[in-house]
């Protein structure tokens, strides 16, 4: 009965996961936000999984050293465009928003280092290829970094 109950407990966090994601590539395409009501869900899903669930794939220690790096890779990132955008136009927006920041270090959370730096490969792809095609200024990372950790997550479970 309890192995039961265990399995339908990740079977809902996986689902609640997946519904948090698609609700966040979905707003970010449509108002280029990235809303904490769904983030810090995502967060704490995550946190979850990592810590009961022995059979995910990235370890406790592994996943806060991802999450660290998330966030600390990607707002220095931020920065640095900021400023080179900043000096080329002083009313240009950032091209990175804390929502992408806070989005990228939960990603570390969920798949490790290893992991987070494959989902960016990916995600940045993805991205400047949707961006060659539409021709457009802004691209949102959201959902090509939501899809991203998912195949990151295939890849570190069963080729890693």
């Amino acid at each position: 009965m309890f192995l039961y109950t265990f399995w339908a407990f990740f079977a809902l966090l996986i689902i609640t996961a997946i519904y948090l994601g698609w609700k966040i590539a979905k707003t970010d395409m449509r108002r280029r936000i990235i809303p904490d009501a769904y983030l810090f869900p995502l967060l704490i899903i995550g946190a979850i999984l990592v810590t009961f669930f022995p059979s995910w794939p990235v370890n406790t220690g592994a996943a806060v050293i991802g999450m660290a790096f998330g966030y600390i890779m990607s707002a220095v990132v931020g920065l640095v465009f900021d400023r080179i955008l900043q000096r080329r136009d002083p009313k240009s927006e950032s091209p990175i928003g804390m929502g992408d920041i806070k989005l990228i270090s939960v990603g570390g959370l969920w798949c490790g280092p290893t992991g987070l730096a494959i989902a960016l490969v990916l995600a940045c792809i993805f991205g400047a290829a949707w961006g060659f095609r539409k021709k457009e200024k802004f691209i949102p990372f959201a959902p090509f970094f939501v899809v991203a950790v998912f195949l990151s997550l295939i890849t570190i479970t069963f080729l890693i």
